[in-house]
């Protein structure tokens, strides 16, 4: 698939079919995240993949909209450090939310659906995931084959208009 059929392709995918994500794929999709660009470099994240199915129902448990996460073949824990102030904690959701861009795009042109999930149980995703206590866990997002139909580019998008979106020059 070319770049642009990735990101046409990628799309939330909350039901997930029993195969297992072979691990060179996984380890692709995971330093896609490494690599990512940061503002001044700075590489705040460290991810946690969890593919056992066991942790995988446990840590679907830290938000009440991540049951996907049970299901999923595997999951990424997107962690980072606490925020010092409001212009830290601006550029660490940036920074981590191009390397998660980044690993759903390269998972969609494997063929691997993703979702993310935001984390409300700071205490159980550090007991389930064991990260120190000067990181916070920032998102989770779920990876699996798609059970309903592979992944696809989409020529239609449900999103507002282009012209609408996009302005030249001035608003």
């Amino acid at each position: 698939m070319d770049t642009w059929d990735a990101i046409r392709s990628r799309r939330n995918v909350r039901q997930f079919d029993q195969r297992t994500i072979p691990a060179a794929d996984l380890d692709r999709v995971l330093e896609a995240g490494r690599i990512a660009p940061s503002s001044r470099n700075w590489q705040p994240w460290d991810f946690v993949a969890v593919t056992e199915r066991d942790q995988l129902v446990r840590l679907a448990e830290v938000w009440r909209g991540g049951a996907h996460i049970a299901r999923a073949a595997a999951a990424v824990a997107l962690i980072g450090p606490v925020p010092e102030d409001d212009r830290q904690r601006g550029w660490l959701f940036f920074d981590v939310g191009q390397a998660a861009m980044l690993m759903q795009v390269v998972a969609a042109d494997l063929g691997i659906g993703s979702s993310h999930s935001a984390v409300g149980d700071q205490d159980l995703a550090r007991e389930i995931l064991g990260h120190p206590e000067d990181r916070t866990c920032i998102a989770i997002f779920s990876l699996g084959y798609p059970a309903d139909r592979p992944l696809a580019p989409i020529e239609r998008f449900n999103r507002r208009p282009f012209g609408e979106v996009v302005h030249r020059g001035r608003w």
